[in-house]
């Protein structure tokens, strides 16, 4: 996607200027692949700080540790400075603050703000940074990268849909690791294999439960318990294909399902499809969500996982949140979750998550949909 990133410097650079920032400045994972094309599992490490400055016009300026030199220089960045990491004294501080006063000399300076942000370098030299410009306004970006990120180009697109598609394929295969008398543990560890198997680049995130009436949460690592008969097994996985993640569920039951969890689970069905259908540019996240809660709950609203769905993309959750206060407008390109969730019995929920895309007329489906009759193994 190296030659897409010179039209995302330009419409990141025209957001900008409305803003008043003589430059941005970029610290995390996702938002250096998306400008500078930099993928790397590296990032695991977090001994080193990262920067990526992003002028009024013109390329951006990495500054960055001197072992990234390399693959940063596969993509279309060119002014690449670079410091020997770490250093305990100055662990590219310096280097950026000069930069930062070359590039914006005593302007204000954009960083990423809102929910789901972070500024990922030690605050002693986030302290250290501002000191050494005086004249500089470090002031957040107002939603600026969360707005560019949330409509995908085609070539983003096609990616999330091929690891969706991966993970479907995976997905088409747990007969072959799900079993009763199985740990639920060594049931990931094979799943895991089996998108691996599939054209995963890795499983960046997997989460499940298993029980007779369904589990008590969806982000718990796997247990030694086994798995039994009558149990329903959930797995979630966001796998990764070239740096972007698929997020999505499947519920099969070991044996028949009783009456209760058959019925909970085509109710989670339809209230997908009610999401589907809602989702179409011009609606809001609000309006996915309160298609799916009347579904759901009659419109009663409840439970505690704080949403019914959220966008996808180089990160596993990115914004919106289909809740019930995210009044962000829909529009062609944005990929989301959906996500509706019910309580069984107390303390125990069953959980469906598929994953779409906005269109010009309405949404796609990039996973799915799975039927209303829950898979029985």
């Amino acid at each position: 996607m190296n030659d897409e990133l010179p039209a995302r410097w330009r419409r990141a650079q025209a957001l900008m200027a409305e803003r008043d920032l003589a430059a941005l400045l970029l610290t995390t994972e996702a938002d250096l692949h998306y400008l500078a094309g930099f993928h790397t599992r590296f990032w695991q490490s977090p001994t080193r700080p990262w920067f990526l400055v992003l002028p009024a016009t013109g390329a951006p300026v990495a500054v960055i540790p001197a072992i990234g030199a390399a693959l940063m220089a596969q993509g279309p960045v060119r002014d690449i400075r670079t410091w020997d990491a770490p250093d305990y004294r100055d662990d590219g501080v310096s280097l950026l603050a000069d930069a930062l006063a070359e590039i914006a000399p005593g302007g204000r300076v954009g960083l990423p703000d809102g929910q789901g942000t972070h500024l990922r370098m030690p605050l002693a030299g986030w302290a250290a940074l501002r000191d050494a410009l005086p004249g500089h306004r470090f002031t957040g970006d107002g939603g600026l990268m969360a707005r560019l990120r949330m409509v995908k180009s085609p070539a983003e697109i096609a990616a999330i849909a091929a690891a969706c598609a991966t993970g479907t394929r995976a997905f088409a295969r747990l007969g072959e690791v799900l079993r009763p008398g199985l740990p639920l543990a060594d049931a990931f560890r094979r799943f895991q294999v089996l998108c691996l198997e599939e054209g995963a680049d890795w499983v960046a995130y997997l989460a499940g439960g298993a029980g007779r009436d369904g589990y008590a949460d969806v982000i718990s690592p796997a247990g030694p318990g086994p798995l039994a008969p009558g149990d329903v097994v959930m797995l979630d996985t966001g796998l990764v294909q070239a740096g972007y993640f698929c997020d999505f569920d499947r519920n099969v039951s070991l044996g028949p399902p009783a009456p209760a969890i058959a019925a909970a689970h085509a109710r989670l069905i339809d209230a997908t499809h009610a999401g589907f259908a809602a989702a179409r540019p011009g609606a809001t996240a609000t309006d996915v969500h309160v298609a799916m809660d009347a579904v759901l709950t009659g419109g009663r609203g409840g439970g505690n996982v704080g949403r019914l769905g959220h966008g996808l993309g180089l990160e596993l959750t990115e914004p919106p949140s289909l809740h019930p206060h995210d009044i962000t407008e829909l529009r062609p390109g944005m990929v989301l979750t959906l996500e509706p969730s019910l309580e069984t019995v107390p303390g125990r929920m069953l959980v469906h998550e598929e994953n779409i895309v906005i269109g010009e007329a309405g949404a796609t489906w990039l996973t799915g949909p799975a039927p209303a009759e829950m898979a029985v193994l």
